[in-house]
């Protein structure tokens, strides 16, 4: 991308500040007396007035403050995959693989921009507070993830949209496009799309992983959607992953570093390492052997900011192999300002430093979080991501049905916000509460499932009481007995916290709703701190109940008696409960306790359980309607490097696409009951739904839907939503049907290559309407069709509801080696009243045409080829229409 000059404007601030804050100047650079510069000059002159130091600093995630020359401190570790994460409640979309099923990529790109708006909410907030060098404060984010689902048992695949290249491709374009807004030259948040390449788990190997892959596969599936976000979507940022790829470091990759990413894309942004993957280049791929030459060989190569997890707790240090390579001639003077001006002109674009950004663009305020049409297009999203699977006419419920609804998630509300999301979001609505409030006319009974894997929910505060009766809990604050250094040494920080202890008076004491990590809104209260939350928690209904808390560094005491201790708890734990007994109304005293350690995270949970769930199902049954069982996962147990294993389960990744053992079970019971069974889903990866598909009435896939998901589903229960998602991923009946998981030959995986019959196929999903296509007209470019072909129908609606319809346009490609089974080359969503037509136009391009030879050429191969436009994939029994055109030549197409 190039930047074209800018007129630049008074030297000031876009963001607001606290009157502690002073101003930030350029003071005496060109950029102040030339009203021009773009932002590349900008940087180089501020750079060229940096001392060594100060520039070893700046490489880093976490970028200290220069104040002789003004510039605040920045932390470039951001994450708002599907939501912004910050110190307040955000607005919580759905996961992106629920917003890949939505198949609307105008909506991810609207959902895009509201996550902009947050993230820029957050950082005036920062400013205000002093708290500019913490995680989730910076103008950047670390999203989106654009690397291929190519197997179902990867935990981190509920991150990304998908199995499918083209598809992913569009969904990134549109996230970035949000983020970064329309302005060439002027972003509003910069845009991260990870992990930079051929990465997909296994998560327990990740870190010393080697993956050799195909220049075919390279070309064909993992680089597309990269390609996209860079080419097309102007991100201004990538992220390298932690993975080799065919030897040689994804952070020190020739290939793709300099070769794709630099060379055949153009690409003139900043490469920000995953955390700790440079660090991995010495220790565990031992490509390095020492230090120093690791943070050369990603430097020279092309990275420009190194993400340390030891950041994280202020380790000093961190620069010294950067110091070591400059003194050793492994890297030069040049190398570091070549980064840094990249990083600093990416701070420029933003506004984070005046000089650029015209002060009239921008309003951002924390009064810009979470607002109410935000709530709105998070619901619309949940909405337009369920995927109807199978319905043998059960849906919609009528308004005054008895429903039981059943299941471990029935009530849950943490699986709602998927992983990458912040605890705070929207209030969360189950999808109980959804059906009760989207069918009022209906008996919604609820029936407890027993303990489960699942199981931990946020205690709302509508069950906690301050000591002094009012809602919430009392919170009080206490600082450190001393002020923290800026850096410490590395393995001092647990020594200087017992050596020094916390102050005996509260800094700060407020109400608070629940037990959350709060800290970065309170200006007074220091990085390392304790927090006690005090009061009562009061269970609205009697029975047994599984209570504790989860997070790290915590402690909890419940009616007055010592309850869990988290004190050996590690990172990404399931959390710690115990089974109690509770009554309706009583307060039970609590006190839980936390000590921030500059990283902090904790939460009080709990799940009202049954001690005989089947007897209790079979009781709801006999007076119901119809039964909805809500299962699924939870992104506690597909997650990312998790030191969880159990049943199904290792370190994050799945090892049987099977429902847990325990639902199942209840699946069978509440089929022999003879009522009619709904079964809703929450997972961010495909399961084996063959005993569903065969014997449930209908089926719902949810996936982690997001704040409104319950009332999502409550909707399209209801009728008053008509479903249309479609399936982004194939759903496999087992992984014996799979080559190996850490095998990235695409052969044998997704749509595309997979040559057995999938329980659901990728594209799959119904409607409460029907729809028909009139036949393709096909009109080749004035070059012939290999040139370009504009594919048109019409769509009809034929039903009688109004509906969603998302036309689903696949190549078949002619006979060569190498190239897909079918691959997806354009999609559309409509909207249509019954009768309403739609005509519907594609424009494929070469590069739409094209396939990948073996050698991994991309071209459009001459021979016969067939286009097929409808609801789903050819072959599936789905409305749409096909026609044939053929090319008369090769005709290359750039990489």
């Amino acid at each position: 991308m190039t930047h074209p000059l800018l007129r630049a404007v008074t030297i000031m601030l876009a963001l607001a500040l606290s009157t502690a804050m002073p101003a930030i100047a350029v003071e005496g650079s060109q950029a102040a007396a030339d009203p021009v510069q773009p932002a590349e000059a900008m940087a180089a002159t501020l750079v060229a007035r940096m001392s060594t130091e100060e520039k070893l600093g700046q490489l880093l995630n976490t970028a200290p403050s220069i104040p002789r020359l003004q510039v605040p401190a920045y932390n470039w570790w951001t994450e708002s995959l599907h939501g912004a994460m910050g110190t307040v409640p955000t607005t919580n979309f759905a996961e992106p693989i629920g917003l890949a099923a939505t198949f609307d990529d105008a909506l991810v790109q609207r959902v895009g921009a509201v996550i902009a708006t947050e993230v820029r909410g957050l950082h005036a907030l920062a400013r205000q507070t002093g708290r500019t060098g913490r995680i989730g404060t910076g103008l950047n984010t670390w999203s989106p993830n654009v690397n291929i689902f190519r197997d179902p048992r990867w935990g981190r695949g509920q991150e990304t949209y998908g199995e499918d290249p083209f598809l992913a491709a569009r969904m990134a374009v549109a996230y970035v496009k949000g983020v970064q807004g329309e302005h060439p030259d002027r972003f509003d948040v910069v845009a991260t799309p990870k992990h930079y390449a051929v990465h997909s788990g296994p998560e327990s190997t990740r870190h010393h992983a080697n993956v050799y892959v195909s220049r075919h596969d390279l070309e064909d599936t993992y680089l597309p959607a990269f390609r996209a976000a860079i080419v097309e979507g102007g991100a201004g940022s990538i992220m390298c992953a932690y993975n080799r790829v065919d030897g040689q470091p994804a952070c020190a990759n020739d290939l793709l570093l300099k070769d794709y990413l630099r060379d055949a894309w153009s690409f003139k942004g900043y490469v920000v390492s995953d955390c700790d993957a440079v660090a991995d280049i010495r220790v565990h791929h031992h490509y390095a052997p020492d230090a120093a030459s690791a943070v050369a060989a990603a430097l020279r190569s092309g990275v420009d900011n190194e993400c340390n997890g030891a950041t994280l707790v202020d380790t000093d240090g961190l620069t010294t192999p950067y110091r070591q390579a400059l003194e050793r001639g492994l890297v030069s003077m040049t190398d570091i300002d070549r980064a840094l001006v990249r990083l600093f002109a990416a701070r420029y674009r933003t506004g984070d430093l005046p000089g650029l950004r015209p002060p009239s663009t921008d309003t951002a305020s924390p009064a810009d979080i979470a607002r109410p049409n935000h709530a709105a297009l998070a619901l619309e999203a949940a909405e337009k991501s369920l995927v109807l699977l199978k319905n043998e006419g059960v849906l919609p419920l009528r308004p005054g049905a008895r429903i039981a609804v059943i299941g471990p998630l029935a009530d849950a509300t943490r699986v709602l916000r998927g992983n990458y999301s912040s605890p705070q979001s929207g209030p969360p609505v189950s999808v109980v509460e959804g059906l009760r409030r989207t069918m009022p006319a209906a008996q919604v009974r609820h029936v407890p499932f027993g303990a489960s894997f699942t199981d931990g929910d946020p205690v709302p505060g509508s069950a906690l009481l301050t000591p002094d009766g009012k809602p919430g809990l009392l919170a009080r604050y206490y600082n450190a007995a001393a002020v923290p250094p800026a850096r410490f040494a590395p393995g001092e920080l647990d020594a200087w916290i017992a050596r020094t202890g916390f102050e005996g008076a509260p800094v700060a004491t407020r109400v608070e709703p629940d037990v959350n990590s709060r800290s970065l809104d309170l200006a007074q209260v220091r990085d390392v701190h304790r927090v006690r939350w005090t009061g009562y928690l009061v269970p609205p209904e009697t029975g047994t109940y599984r209570l504790g808390i989860g997070g790290f560094n915590g402690e909890m005491t419940f009616d007055g008696q010592p309850f869990v201790d988290l004190s050996k708890a590690s990172w990404n734990s399931l959390p710690t409960m115990k089974t109690v007994r509770l009554e309706a109304g009583r307060r039970y005293p609590i006190t839980v306790t936390t000590e921030a350690r500059i990283l902090a995270g904790i939460g009080l949970l709990w799940k009202r359980i049954s001690e005989a769930p089947e007897a209790e199902m079979r009781a709801a049954a006999a007076d119901s309607d119809v039964l909805v069982a809500v299962v699924g996962l939870t992104s506690d147990l597909e997650a990312e490097e998790a030191p969880i294993e159990v049943p199904g389960f290792k370190g994050g990744d799945k090892t049987s696409l099977d429902l847990l053992a325990d639902q199942q079970a209840l699946l069978q019971a509440a089929r022999a009951t003879g009522k009619p069974l709904v079964v809703v889903l929450m997972n961010g990866s495909p399961i084996n739904l063959a005993w569903a598909k065969q014997h449930a009435d209908a089926i719902i896939e949810a996936w982690y839907p997001g704040q409104s998901g319950g009332l999502a589903v409550g909707n399209v229960i209801a009728g008053h939503v008509n479903p249309a998602g479609r399936l982004p991923l194939t759903f496999y009946r087992s992984v014996d049907d799979l080559p190996p998981f850490d095998d990235y030959d695409m052969r044998g995986r997704t749509y595309r290559y997979f040559e057995g019959t999938p329980v659901y196929p990728f594209g799959h999903g119904l409607s409460y309407t029907r729809f028909a296509y009139a036949p393709l007209r096909l009109q080749a470019a004035q070059g012939g069709a290999g040139e370009g072909l504009r594919v048109t129908t019409e769509v009809r609606n034929t039903g009688d509801r109004t509906g969603d319809e998302v036309a689903q346009l696949y190549l078949d490609f002619p006979d060569v080696e190498g190239v897909p089974r079918i691959a997806l080359r354009g999609f559309k969503r409509v909207h249509l009243a019954p009768g309403e037509r739609r005509t519907l136009q594609f424009e494929l391009d070469s590069r739409d045409l094209s396939a990948v030879t073996v050698e991994g050429g991309r071209q459009v191969m001459p021979g016969r080829y067939r286009v097929f436009v409808g609801s789903g994939q050819p072959g599936t029994g789905v409305a749409g229409q096909e026609a044939g055109f053929d090319v008369d030549r090769v005709r290359p197409v750039a990489r």
